[in-house]
């Protein structure tokens, strides 16, 4: 009924409902919020997994309601220590496996795509009348083709020849191209724009051949033909890709994105860290955890910072977070313009509350790594790669960073899927779940309503991504979700 994370804490959370007077609340609770268990004068912290999620606007007495009229957020003042709080990961005594597809690269793909990718938005048409041709009964003479897909976005142009946004846009186009799931590529552009496809073959050493096909529409005489010829190549292309078979591949070949979106007050304390737990059972296979939205650990850094193999490492993350922080005040904003009204309808008042919730999604274990936005990991283990907190442009940037498989915990609701990464979704609560089963792989409700560990929940989110990796379709891939979710991040003027 009431959740009191810690001895330190001064609220406690309410797993259900609560009318006023019951179980010591003064006022009507709502499920997933905040009731104030201890005195709390006004200006004083207030205190949720032991750590400071904002100041008291008013004083507040036990049994009142903890929220966005009475808790206020100011900058997050922490001291960042590194490795400092180091827990060695023990390797799994048993090696489990998945049947993957093996690439060329040497890195084994959870499935098996053609994509269309596009270079600026003029050739966006093309590449979705190329990809709309091959339907579900064009491609049932091959099998182990899981579709052909076109990735457009709304850039490629009115930017500038060098910097960020052009540096972004190539690492994202490149990583799609090489990312396991992907067997084949065509890569369409216009001809004129200036995310030029000759400059990212150049700058990324990607070779042309069977399985690597370009074409612009300038060159090739307008819409229609291009159409054709795209069809053509692809075509081609496909007794090659349906040649791959599934094969045995250690779990040390997956690399799983941590995302959260819709996220309410019980997020942090089920779905979250029932991911984390799962995190580190891959990590102890010898495989990858991404956690991204460096805008939702604002304020739990310190956490992430203390697990850091190095000071290199740790100052990295401190360095993508002070750049943020400059970003939103250049722009008028806030680090605290995160939550969503969404989020505090969930229970959830300031970013402090929301990013110590959402660190939880990476476990316990060393943070090895901390990567730019949709570079490519090298790194195994636990690592972090920067990105907005919107979810398709941060789940975009985690499969370019070469992510396979994407689990995405959520308390309000979501329909997300991504391609070419299967995406499961695990619910905070048991009410979602059952309203939005379609949608939802996995419930952690169970946390709180039926007393499971988070430990069993995690080993069942674990489980699941080993049946996904093999082919088990996800809730959002048996709805057909993934073919608008390529959102790559546009940072820069647009010229």
């Amino acid at each position: 009924m009431l959740l009191r994370l810690d001895a330190a804490d001064n609220v406690a959370v309410a797993t259900r409902a609560l009318a006023a007077g019951e179980g010591g609340a003064a006022e009507a609770i709502a499920r997933g919020h905040k009731m104030a268990v201890e005195p709390i004068a006004q200006g004083e912290a207030v205190r949720k997994y032991a750590q400071v999620i904002g100041y008291a606007l008013a004083d507040i007495a036990p049994g009142q309601h903890v929220h966005t009229h009475n808790l206020g957020f100011r900058a997050a003042q922490v001291a960042h220590r590194f490795a400092s709080n180091l827990r060695p990961v023990a390797p799994a005594a048993v090696q489990d496996t998945f049947m993957g597809y093996r690439r060329a690269h040497g890195r084994a793909g959870t499935r098996n795509h053609i994509a269309v990718l596009t270079s600026v938005n003029c050739s966006a048409t093309a590449a979705r009348m190329i990809a709309r041709h091959f339907t579900p009964e064009r491609l049932a003479e091959y099998p182990n083709v899981d579709g052909v897909t076109a990735f457009v976005h709304g850039t490629g142009c009115g930017m500038g020849g060098d910097g960020t946004g052009l540096e972004i846009l190539q690492r994202v186009l490149w990583g799609y191209a090489r990312n396991p799931n992907v067997g084949g590529v065509l890569m369409a552009g216009l001809g004129c724009e200036m995310m030029q496809i000759d400059w990212l073959i150049e700058a990324h050493g990607l070779t042309p051949g069977p399985l690597f096909r370009t074409m612009n529409i300038q060159d090739m005489g307008g819409l229609r033909r291009t159409v054709e010829a795209g069809i053509r190549i692809v075509e081609e292309m496909l007794p090659l890709v349906n040649a791959a078979r599934r094969e045995p591949c250690p779990v040390s070949d997956l690399m799983v994105g941590l995302q959260c979106g819709g996220s309410d007050g019980l997020s942090g304390i089920t779905a979250n860290p029932a991911l984390g737990h799962a995190c580190d059972l891959l990590v102890a296979q010898g495989g990858t955890g991404v956690l991204a939205e460096t805008p939702e650990i604002y304020g739990a850094e310190h956490l992430l910072t203390a697990r850091a193999v190095s000071p290199a490492v740790g100052e990295r993350l401190v360095g993508l977070v002070r750049w943020w922080e400059d970003y939103t005040a250049r722009h008028g904003g806030s680090m605290d313009n995160n939550p969503s009204p969404g989020n505090k309808a969930g229970g959830l008042t300031t970013i402090l509350e929301k990013s110590l919730g959402a660190a939880a999604k990476g476990g316990t274990s060393p943070l090895t790594g901390v990567y730019r936005y949709a570079e490519p990991i090298t790194a195994r283990g636990f690592v972090f790669m920067d990105s907005p907190g919107y979810d398709p442009a941060s789940v975009t940037g985690q499969i370019a960073s070469g992510c396979t498989l994407i689990a995405f915990t959520t308390g309000r609701g979501s329909a997300f899927g991504a391609k070419p990464a299967p995406s499961m979704k695990i619910s905070s609560n048991t009410e979602l779940f059952r309203r939005q089963g379609d949608d939802i792989d996995l419930d952690a409700g169970r946390i709180v309503g039926e007393g499971a560990s988070i430990e069993a929940v995690g080993r069942e989110i674990y489980a699941m991504w080993l049946r996904q990796a093999s082919g088990e379709a996800t809730k959002s891939e048996a709805q057909g979700l993934g073919d608008d979710e390529f959102v790559p991040w546009q940072v820069g003027a647009v010229l």
